[in-house]
């Protein structure tokens, strides 16, 4: 039986319940840290030799040599000849999109001259990127996309791309998208071992700067013990959205919404805020209905039984404030003349501006980025974008005159400080005069 957690935010216990809600999603990932370790030490020994048993282990898929984990070339470039030629259309138009918005966020080097000193930043690409697109039950050549393009356009010069691929096939969806997005070389191999695998390289698998891209706990888990080793994108968790809704919303278009989240896995979140009460029953009653109807009903039931939420604000400004402190992936704003109170909206990944702009569009072609600050990480990190791949060196340059001012004060903070190594380098540029 379906049963949705209702809350109001005028209850005095609201945020305490609230904390206790959200809390059940956080889960207790000790067993799979220490198997994730005992992973990545054999990956880091024995290399191929680990990948070759591994993917036998997890990914059922037996290869003889760690060669055979690759997918040529030919086969990544003739994928295209092989899917619809809707499916072609759409994907060529979501990498354009995506392309596009990623075009704005690419910084530039800069400097400027203060009192004869030339200060500036050097901006530099990320020489080689491993991305990680989650496969199994399902595909998603939308994250191939939303990974290898914004590289691509940050100059990138090597692309490495790995899936996890049961029995060892992969769709001719991902596929192509890997061809469209300038994805280079092409590996079927998924989990904790892949990302080893490109953190540390072996004789089959090239080693990368730096790893992006979603995947599951053991995933995530490997990407945060192996940070510092190679560069990360973030911790990304179960998927979740947040919809804020005023009494004028289409009732039906929220539940096709909220459904469109709880769908993901069991671990999804669907919220919906709304001042109106009338609201969240009327999109009570039609989840009820509808649930049965949809192909994907189990994992939706278990999503909403679990972390499903429908909280009664005071007005939409409450709802905000909710939402701020939830910090949530997705944040929808199904409210009349929306754009109003996005001055107000401090801390979420993505933002969806009225009722005609749902969550699925930002998944798949408006162009901004799905991969997006989970479980309120929106509080303090953003989605990924070019400057993810791009670096920055800071440039100094001194001239003869310039230098003497520098050493006349840095020459006194080295002596605070107790460096007096630092002081006689300083110093030595003060010029005989000054000696």
């Amino acid at each position: 039986m379906l049963k949705i957690k209702k809350m109001s935010s005028s209850d005095e216990e609201f945020s305490e319940n609230l904390k206790k809600s959200l809390s059940q999603r956080k889960l207790n990932t000790s067993d799979i840290k220490e198997k994730v370790k005992n992973i990545i030490s054999e990956v880091k020994l024995n290399g191929d030799q680990a990948l070759v048993k591994f993917s036998s282990e997890y990914d059922n898929y037996k290869v003889n040599k760690a060669e055979e984990l690759e997918i040529s070339k030919e086969k990544i470039s003739q994928a295209i000849k092989k899917i619809t030629r809707e499916e072609l259309e759409a994907l060529k138009f979501a990498k354009k999109r995506i392309e596009e918005f990623a075009t704005f966020q690419k910084s530039k080097s800069w400097d400027y001259i203060s009192d004869g000193i030339k200060l500036g930043e050097k901006i530099t690409p990320v020489n080689k990127v491993g991305i990680y697109v989650p496969g199994g039950s399902a595909v998603y050549p939308s994250s191939v996309l939303m990974n290898s393009v914004p590289a691509k356009v940050a100059g990138v010069s090597e692309i490495i791309m790995v899936v996890p691929s049961p029995k060892g096939e992969v769709s001719n969806l991902v596929l192509a998208a890997a061809f469209l997005g300038g994805v280079d070389r092409v590996f079927r191999i998924g989990g904790a071992h892949a990302i080893a695998a490109l953190a540390f390289g072996t004789n089959t698998i090239p080693k990368v700067n730096m790893i992006v891209g979603p995947g599951n706990q053991y995933v995530a888990e490997a990407k945060k013990e192996l940070y510092g080793e190679v560069g990360i994108d973030s911790f990304a968790g179960p998927s979740e959205i947040l919809i804020i809704a005023d009494s004028k919303a289409n009732i039906s278009w929220l539940v096709a919404d909220l459904f469109s989240q709880a769908e993901h896995d069991e671990l999804a979140q669907a919220i919906l805020i709304s001042p109106d009460e009338n609201v969240l029953n009327e999109v009570e009653k039609l989840i009820i209905k509808l649930l049965p109807l949809q192909k994907r009903k189990d994992i939706i039931k278990s999503s909403i039984n679990n972390f499903g939420l429908l909280i009664h604000s005071k007005n939409i400004e409450d709802a905000i404030e909710i939402s701020n402190e939830l910090a949530p992936e997705h944040l929808q704003m199904s409210v009349e003349n929306s754009e109003r109170y996005l001055d107000k909206i401090q801390n979420a990944g993505a933002v969806f501006l009225g009722e005609y702009t749902p969550e699925v569009f930002g998944d798949y072609c408006a162009g901004s980025n799905h991969v997006l600050p989970t479980v309120g990480t929106a509080k303090f990190s953003s989605p990924l974008g070019v400057y993810d791949f791009q670096k920055r060196s800071n440039i100094i340059q001194c001239s003869k005159e310039s230098s003497k001012i520098l050493a006349k004060h840095a020459t006194v903070i080295a002596n605070s400080e107790g460096l007096f190594s630092h002081k006689d380098s300083a110093a030595l540029r003060k010029g005989k005069n000054d000696e």
